[in-house]
């Protein structure tokens, strides 16, 4: 429970070092830190909603290291520097795209620092959820990379809404870049109750603009690498440009930014954030790329295959699950395949292998001060008859019995509409992308089959209703 406790930590308080007030956990370290939750913080509604007590003591705790023993250190050099390793902040690193995330760049020898609330995990247990592989604690992820690696993944445990801990991260770690994830990332879930759509609006909007201040007041020169969303856009009957669109009108053209069309309280907080974002470059010059992230699917990167200490976190359920994924696990487990209305749905898609790929590229070619850059995140567009369909062709040569159901959808959208949205700047930068393949189907299944005794498939079907929520904070039992 030292992990879902810490999510309303503020700080970190060093034993040992004088220099700031915040500092990385240490491997060997364990801290009692009793601190009252900060009024600014979402996460005090989502702890305390029966209860609401005026002090909440806080006990933090680090894993013990790893018996094995970490090869030699090697000295660390980046492409961009001919110096020294530049200083990646990874917010939302233990999450599903920050996790794989933070190990490539400390594969590629950037210096990463996590940041983190682990309230992702805490939601798990909120709404009785489980990934579908055992993950491992932070602590002990990190404490296994360093084991077979020999690099150090520093950590700061607290919420970014909080700014006095933000403050002390930034002034602590220095970052060169921060790779922005820490944000709750599931439309169902925003969409659950008013208690979760106002949380949702408040740690993603709120906490995106402490990263702003926090880059203006301590590192002006930051990038920020920001996840976006391509359901920002919506579903327009025209194509989708990457960030801007010209527009001539009454006889008078300009580039203006594309319109935003966004189908959910999650989304809409993304908007808000490329808004909030926009306005920062232009009145502080600040520099930031927003990567506008598709559908990502798949689970395996070169890193997170190191060992299962390093797995990572795979949803199937309709809350947090992605299409792909929850498709393969429900075909896996003989599940018919949940198609929403129509199945018309289309969306750009990405492998987890690319998500890590286009961050780095990001950070390798940063935008320029003042320069608010708009990157269309994804390889490939699918509807959802497509996937299933493809789904049902590879599960059948592994002897599986697929089909699939139709599913009066619980969301408000479009289930038959144009969809052609451009993709090029990531690959101009370098983009090497994994297309969706009958082998890589064929991995996602037999990786979906391995678990598929965790599966609960009493999660499978949608229980979240755009229309029916309501202002009553909704049980989410079993």
């Amino acid at each position: 429970m030292a992990h879902l406790l810490s999510a309303s930590c503020p700080s970190v308080i060093s034993l040992t070092s004088s220099k700031n007030s915040v500092k990385p956990f240490g491997l060997n370290q364990t801290f009692f830190n009793p601190q009252p939750l900060s009024k600014s913080s979402p996460l005090k509604g989502l702890l305390f909603q029966e209860k609401k007590p005026k002090r909440s003591c806080v006990i933090l705790a680090t894993a013990v290291p790893t018996s094995q023993q970490a090869p030699p250190e090697t000295s660390t050099t980046n492409n961009n520097s001919s110096s020294k390793p530049k200083r990646v902040m990874v917010i939302g690193g233990d999450g599903y795209c920050g996790w794989a995330t933070a190990l490539h760049l400390s594969k590629k020898n950037y210096e990463v620092a996590i940041v983190d609330n682990l309230v992702r995990r805490l939601f798990d247990h909120q709404l009785g959820l489980e990934s579908l592989t055992p993950i491992a604690s932070i602590h002990d992820r990190i404490s296994r990379w360093k084991a077979l690696t020999g690099k150090s993944i520093e950590l700061y445990v607290g919420d970014i809404c909080d700014f006095e801990f933000l403050a002390e991260s930034f002034k602590s770690f220095e970052p060169d870049s921060v790779v922005h994830f820490g944000e709750q990332r599931s439309a169902p879930y925003s969409m659950i109750d008013r208690s979760r759509a106002v949380f949702t609006q408040h740690n993603n909007v709120i906490g995106t603009l402490n990263v702003l201040f926090a880059i203006k007041e301590f590192r002006e020169d930051c990038h920020l690498v920001k996840l976006g969303t391509m359901g920002e856009y919506g579903t327009p009957n025209i194509d989708i440009e990457e960030g801007y669109i010209t527009i001539t009108h009454n006889g008078r053209t300009d580039t203006l930014p594309y319109p935003k069309q966004a189908s959910s309280f999650y989304h809409l907080s993304k908007v808000h954030d490329s808004h909030n974002i926009a306005f920062t470059c232009k009145a502080w010059g600040i520099r930031a790329t927003d990567l506008n992230q598709g559908v990502v699917y798949g689970v395996k990167t070169d890193e997170t295959e190191m060992h299962e200490e390093l797995r990572n976190r795979l949803d199937y359920d309709a809350v947090f699950g992605t299409a792909l994924n929850r498709f393969c696990v429900q075909a896996a487990v003989g599940h018919p395949l949940t198609v929403y209305g129509k199945g018309g749905q289309t969306r750009g898609y990405l492998d987890i292998r690319d998500t890590v790929q286009c961050v780095e590229l990001a950070i390798a070619n940063p935008a320029k001060a003042g320069e608010f850059r708009v990157f269309n995140q994804f390889t490939e567009q699918f509807s959802v008859n497509e996937l299933a369909s493809l789904v049902t062709k590879a599960g059948s040569k592994l002897g599986l019995d697929v089909t699939k159901m139709t599913v009066p959808n619980p969301r408000v959208e479009a289930e038959e509409h144009y969809y052609n949205a451009k993709h090029t700047k990531l690959m101009e930068l370098g983009l090497e992308p994994h297309y969706l393949s009958e082998s890589l189907l064929d991995s996602l299944l037999n990786f979906a089959v391995q678990f598929k005794d965790r599966v609960d498939t009493k999660q499978i079907m949608p229980s979240v209703s755009w229309k029916k929520i309501g202002v009553k904070t909704k049980s989410m039992n079993p």
